[in-house]
């Protein structure tokens, strides 16, 4: 139990800090004063003030702000600082200053992506045949076991991963593939089938195959600058579709709520990352710092992505929200939120009784 909050305070730091770090340098680069610069809530257990911003660690560490010159509305604000003033700011700027807090924890989960694939590379599937399975267009094609596969349909195969890939996206259309065998180099052709399968949220779809089962068996790739840049942004880009197509299926009802999680599932996953390894854990980080960036453009009053929602209707109407109805609405989402987090952290706990 140590250990999982160990691992829970570190993730959480790391994440709170890179979100808060986007808000602070956007604000400094726009001109905007900053009061106090806070990772976790309530109580400051340590601090120390450098120019005019306090930077601090607080008791709950549960997220972190960062208090900006005139950030609300309406507030009282000295003459002499009207021009630090996040409120007198231009439109423009102001909405960057909101947005590069979950821009900040998008560039965090390509920064750790880049970083393990340019120093520990990737391990993937050989694209050998391991088995062909009865009555399918490879058996009947003349694949066998111990095959490897070099192309197909002139797409350089160099993993079990492409073969999937490659097959997945053509449509149904011939394939021809070439493979080596022993010491020949062959070709066949064959026409995959469509079958039923399950997607990552365990609903069926149809898919189309040839038949074939790799060996298990991985390789070690390392990767130049180039391919781990160009590999972290596709993962980075396939976490948020993942986590934007999570939270519409959750909406729609398609996948159920119950898979929602609150601290004490991030704790002990936290804690199950870490003892698997730094490649593991780091992974993890990566995938919630997607998600708290999302989570966090949700156009909820309170978030980050509320505020934008304000400056959108301001820049349409050219009328900001009224004090009144912002202050609603602020209302309303903190009600949500707390809702949520009740809600999650009764997942949380049936999950503990149960598991």
């Amino acid at each position: 139990m140590g250990h999982s909050a160990l691992a829970f305070v570190v993730v959480i730091g790391i994440l709170v800090f890179f979100h808060e770090l986007g808000h602070f340098i956007a604000a400094r680069l726009c001109g905007v004063g900053v009061d106090v610069f806070s990772l976790g809530f309530g109580p400051k257990l340590l601090k120390k003030k450098v120019g005019r911003t306090e930077y601090c660690v607080s008791a709950i560490p549960l997220g972190g702000y960062v208090k900006m010159v005139g950030e609300e509305p309406g507030a009282t604000i000295d003459p002499r600082d009207e021009s630090l003033s996040f409120t007198h700011k231009p439109l423009l700027q102001k909405s960057i200053i909101v947005a590069a807090g979950p821009v900040f924890n998008f560039i965090l989960s390509l920064f750790i992506f880049y970083v393990l694939y340019q120093f520990s590379g990737i391990y993937m599937a050989t694209p050998v045949v391991g088995k062909v399975l009865e009555n399918t267009p490879a058996l009947g094609a003349g694949l066998k076991p111990g095959d490897i596969i070099k192309e197909i349909n002139q797409n350089p195969i160099e993993s079990f991963e492409d073969i999937a890939r490659v097959i997945g996206t053509g449509n149904g259309e011939k394939l021809t593939i070439i493979i080596e065998r022993g010491e020949q180099i062959t070709s066949v052709e064959l026409v995959p089938e469509k079958r039923i399968g399950k997607n990552v949220f365990g609903e069926d779809v149809d898919k189309y195959v040839i038949g074939i089962l790799g060996t298990g068996e991985t390789f070690h790739k390392s990767m130049n600058p180039l391919q781990a840049m160009g590999r972290s942004i596709s993962d980075t880009y396939g976490l948020v579709k993942l986590t934007i197509l999570s939270v519409v299926k959750m909406v729609t009802g398609s996948v159920s709520a119950d898979n929602l999680g609150g601290p004490l599932m991030i704790a002990q996953m936290a804690g199950e990352q870490a003892k698997a390894g730094i490649v593991n854990f780091a992974w993890f980080i990566a995938l919630l710092s997607v998600n708290l960036g999302i989570i966090n453009l949700f156009p909820i009053p309170v978030l980050d992505g509320g505020h934008l929602l304000f400056f959108g209707i301001e820049a349409v109407t050219g009328k900001s929200v009224s004090e009144k109805l912002r202050g609603k609405l602020i209302q309303f989402g903190a009600a949500l939120l707390v809702a949520l987090m009740v809600f999650v952290f009764y997942n949380d706990i049936v999950r503990m009784i149960n598991g």
